[in-house]
Order: structure tokens, then C-alpha cells, then sequence
């Protein structure tokens, strides 16, 4: 089993420059002061807009689905029973208000971030990022499913996939599970991920767990989608958006800083490029599984 991540000795400059890089694209998961903002583009323009239409959120709703209602005119695509896609769509809620947790029990603030938080468990370490948090629903997936042979993921150093299989034997507890996707997140990131990943090639072709992914040394982030609606007739498309981020954090839906009114939906039709709160993407960095 590979070491644990080593603590990096630095001098005082540069561990000031240090904890200002997002941990989600670096090598080894280094020490990030609560709040940071790793992205090089936005927050630098005043408060971020509150964003969010009232319309579009069923406050007492527990799942995506049942929370997050689709634009006017807009019906949700069909999904296959029991697909990965269904499985994002159906993800359960923290209750509306809920606060983001950073891994040290600190709150993120939701204002012009998120509009609501996954129940799912985040763990004491600084080790849930962005990446991580792509790798975590998947990995979800297909444990809930038995699918035990498809869950594997790539180390940085080596390009190598580390199956869950072989590190966990013959304990299928969930504890275990949870061990091993530890070790993958210490060890994973933006690059190694983004490796696996397939080119989606044309945005207009989105689909539900399809992931915008930019890899970076050290700048990286990704962002997956998580529901998807359709205006019949039309083609027009608007999606959902989930992310962890730096430092380790819960998994977040994400609000729409580009367009209040629609938010926390996007365009799938959107011109230039995709800006989400923490990070901007284009429209080649778009991948699937």
C-alpha cells in the first residue's frame, strides 16, 4: 500500500503561496486554509449574486429530483432504471438551509455557491476535493449496485488503476469501502481522473454524470452533472451541477452566477465560456465514463 502523503517542508514564503493551491489538482493533498479560492478567474469582481429563483426549489423536497423543480417548459429527460445517471438524479438531500461542512466541522457560506448539500458522509480528513468527489458518486454507484469489479480508479504517479477488489479482500462492509476510497482520494486528482475519462465532444450531447473537467499542475477542478431537463420540441437543454472543492468539503448543487433567473439550472446552450461559482470551464472540457 502506497505512504501516506508526506507534510512538505517549506519556508514561510512559500508556505503562504502553498496554501493558496487548490489541493484538488496537485499531487499530494497539501494544507488548505478554509475558504480559499483556488479559482484564477473568478471572485475578483465584488460579492458574488445571491442567484437562485425561488420557482425553481421545493424547499421540503430530500432527493434532486424531488428538491429542484425544471424551468417553465422544460420536462426531465428520461433515465434508464437503475443507471448511473437515475442514481445522481435520486442522490438524497441534507434539508434546505443546511450549511456546506468543511472536513474540520467549519461552514461554507451558500451565498453565490450552492443552493443545497448531499447526504453523504465527508470523513475528518482533507481528503474529499473536487476530483474526489466525482470519484466518491461513482464509486457509490457501483457499490450499491455489486458492481465490485467495475470500481477502480488511476494513482497520479503511475497512470496505474488501484481496484477495489484487490485493496479491501474479501470485506465488502461499507467501512471498508469507505477505507479504500480514502486511499484513492490521498493519492488521485484532476490529472488522473480526467485520464479515464472519455471526451464527450460536443456539449450538445450531455447526458446525466457527465463530468466538466479541467486538469491543472497545480490549477484543476471539476464539476458533474446531476439532472437534466428538456424543452420538448425545441432540443433546448438545461442541467444541474454537484461539486466538492478545496479544502475537502460535503458535496454541493451548485447556483448559476451567470444567470440568477434560471439558477440553479444551466443552458446546456450557453456562449463562451461555462462560468460556475468557484471555476471556469469550456465546452471541450466535457468528459463521461
Amino acid at each position: 500500500m502506497a505512504k501516506k502523503p508526506r507534510k512538505l517542508k517549506i519556508e514561510a514564503l512559500g508556505a503562504l503561496l502553498l496554501t493558496l493551491l487548490p489541493a484538488c489538482s496537485s499531487e499530494e493533498k497539501l494544507p488548505a486554509r478554509a475558504g480559499a479560492s483556488a479559482s484564477p478567474v473568478l471572485r475578483s469582481g465584488g460579492p458574488p449574486q445571491a442567484g437562485g429563483a425561488s420557482g425553481h426549489l421545493r424547499p421540503e423536497g430530500l432527493t434532486i429530483e424531488a428538491r429542484f423543480i425544471p424551468p417553465e417548459g422544460f420536462e426531465r429527460v428520461l433515465l434508464q432504471a437503475n443507471s448511473f445517471s437515475a442514481y445522481l438524479r435520486s442522490l438524497p438531500l441534507k434539508p434546505a438551509g443546511t450549511k456546506v461542512r468543511y472536513f474540520d466541522g467549519r461552514e461554507k457560506d451558500p451565498a453565490g455557491v450552492y443552493d443545497a448539500v448531499v447526504d453523504l458522509s465527508l470523513g475528518r480528513q482533507d481528503l474529499q476535493q473536487c476530483a474526489d468527489a466525482v470519484i466518491r458518486l461513482r464509486a457509490e454507484y457501483l457499490y450499491a449496485r455489486r458492481m465490485y469489479d467495475q470500481i477502480h480508479f488511476n494513482f497520479l504517479r503511475d497512470g496505474r488503476p488501484r481496484a477495489y477488489l484487490d485493496l479491501v479482500g474479501a470485506d465488502r462492509s461499507y467501512a471498508a469501502f469507505l477505507r479504500y476510497l480514502n486511499h484513492i482520494f490521498a493519492w488521485a486528482n484532476t490529472a488522473s481522473l480526467a485520464a479515464e475519462l472519455a471526451p464527450v465532444g460536443d456539449v450538445r450531447q450531455m447526458e446525466v454524470g457527465h463530468v466538466f473537467i479541467r486538469p491543472g499542475r497545480p490549477y484543476g477542478h471539476a464539476v458533474i452533472v446531476v439532472d437534466l431537463a428538456v424543452r420538448p420540441g425545441s432540443g433546448q437543454k438545461v442541467f444541474l451541477l454537484a461539486q466538492s472543492y478545496l479544502p475537502a468539503q460535503d458535496i454541493q448543487i451548485l447556483k448559476n452566477p451567470d444567470d440568477p433567473a434560471l439558477s440553479p439550472w444551466y443552458k446546456t446552450d450557453f456562449e463562451g465560456p461555462l462560468i460556475t461559482p468557484e471555476w471556469v470551464f469550456e465546452k471541450t472540457d466535457l468528459r463521461k465514463f
